[in-house]
């Protein structure tokens, strides 16, 4: 506990904690989070402040005002927003952050910090399914199937081990908290703050905790909120979603080409696998370039480092040369396209370069891909110029 200054009213004392909780249109359920929250500070001796990140239309900030709160107003809605908007007025040493709808338990803050204050850990998940869910808490499918498959997701993309990674109870210390570079404005910023601390290499403890129901409607989207964090997951590790399954189809593809055009007459015998083996290449091909446009979008959006093998493709020269190797593409199947079609009218019977045809408009196809995809990256490069993030760039 920290005396910041004497008044002639007494000592002003500085937090040692800042309770956030974002809240929408919570009359009902106000009240009481912040009795928790004053009841279980109060009984443990926890010099305490609590802000408000409200975007209410009903009686929520009265109420949370009569509690002594801070109230704030962020300037977008959205679950991340409210966090990110609150975060800067947080005065104490460690932040604690929870929902507004009565479904945690506030009393049990000292819990929650205790791993902190024992400098045990910088960072700490009430963990739900690591305690006890009470009955119509929790949809089924979130519980069963939602949240495990995400938590599990995350834990292998990033080599992390939570149990619990949509867990809206948790606690960082404020410094820990200033070393994460935190963007996303809705729900997926749940994902993003755990992400940035297994980056970030931060100690992370979970403790079980209840889940209460909420006693007005809920506000999540399960397959739009659920989407959001794939999104986000993906756009910070395309590499792994994106880039190797696309160069596996594109190695795929051209070997099935390859062989059946060994092995047997492509028009008499393996045409079908030979289309076949085209479509994976041309897909491929699409899931490489589509991992490049959402790597370059989360490092353009500050949403992940470039790191050195991707310093080399976001360079104006790297995407003006991929624009020269597209135009090549499409002028070989363009020129191929014209001179099957002249082959095809003279001799004024059924089209016998079947084979010919398909390179061709592949050619043709890959040019295109290969072209928007530079046109793409280079005009998020000219925004983030724009915005002043180019140290990058050449």
């Amino acid at each position: 506990m920290k005396v910041i200054s004497k008044t002639g009213h007494g000592m002003v004392i500085e937090p040692l904690v800042t309770i956030i909780i974002p809240a929408l249109n919570e009359e009902k359920t106000i009240g009481s989070c912040l009795e928790k929250v004053r009841a279980g500070c109060i009984k443990h001796n926890i010099p305490f402040e609590i802000i408000i990140s409200d975007s209410s239309t009903d009686a929520t900030p009265e109420i949370a005002r009569s509690f002594g709160a801070r109230i704030i107003h962020p300037d977008k809605k959205g679950y991340g927003n409210a966090y990110l908007a609150a975060f800067p007025m947080a005065k104490g040493e460690i932040v604690v952050i929870g929902d507004a709808d009565d479904t945690y338990d506030f009393s049990l803050i000292s819990e929650l910090i205790r791993p902190i204050k024992e400098e045990r850990a910088d960072m700490v998940i009430g963990s739900r399914l690591k305690g006890k869910i009470l009955p119509g808490s929790m949809p089924w499918l979130h519980q069963y199937i939602g949240n495990p498959l995400l938590t599990r997701l995350l834990n292998f993309t990033f080599h992390s081990n939570f149990s619990d990674t949509h867990s809206g109870m948790r606690a960082i210390r404020k410094d820990a908290l200033q070393r994460l570079s935190l963007h996303t404005g809705g729900m997926e910023f749940a994902s993003e703050m755990l992400i940035e601390a297994a980056k970030k290499g931060l100690r992370v403890e979970e403790i079980p905790i209840t889940y209460y129901p909420r006693k007005g409607p809920s506000k999540l989207h399960s397959f739009a909120d659920g989407w959001r964090h794939i999104r986000f997951i993906m756009l910070i590790r395309p590499l792994r979603f994106l880039i190797v399954p696309g160069l596996l189809f594109i190695l795929l593809g051209f070997s099935l080409m390859v062989g059946v055009g060994l092995i047997k007459s492509v028009e008499l015998q393996g045409l079908h696998s030979f289309i076949l083996g085209d479509i994976l290449v041309l897909g491929g091909l699409q899931f490489l370039l589509s991992g490049v446009v959402m790597k370059s979008y989360s490092v353009t959006h500050q949403l992940d480092d470039c790191g050195p093998w991707f310093t080399q493709i976001l360079q104006y020269k790297t995407l003006e040369k991929l624009l020269f190797i597209g135009v090549l593409f499409m002028i070989l199947g363009f020129t191929s396209g014209i001179y099957i079609l002249s082959q095809w009218i003279t001799v004024s019977g059924p089209l016998t370069q079947i084979t010919n045809a398909v390179l061709s408009l592949s050619s043709v196809i890959i040019g295109l891909q290969i072209i928007f995809t530079a046109l793409h990256v280079s005009m998020m490069l000219l925004q983030c110029e724009r915005d002043g993030c180019s140290g990058f760039m050449g």
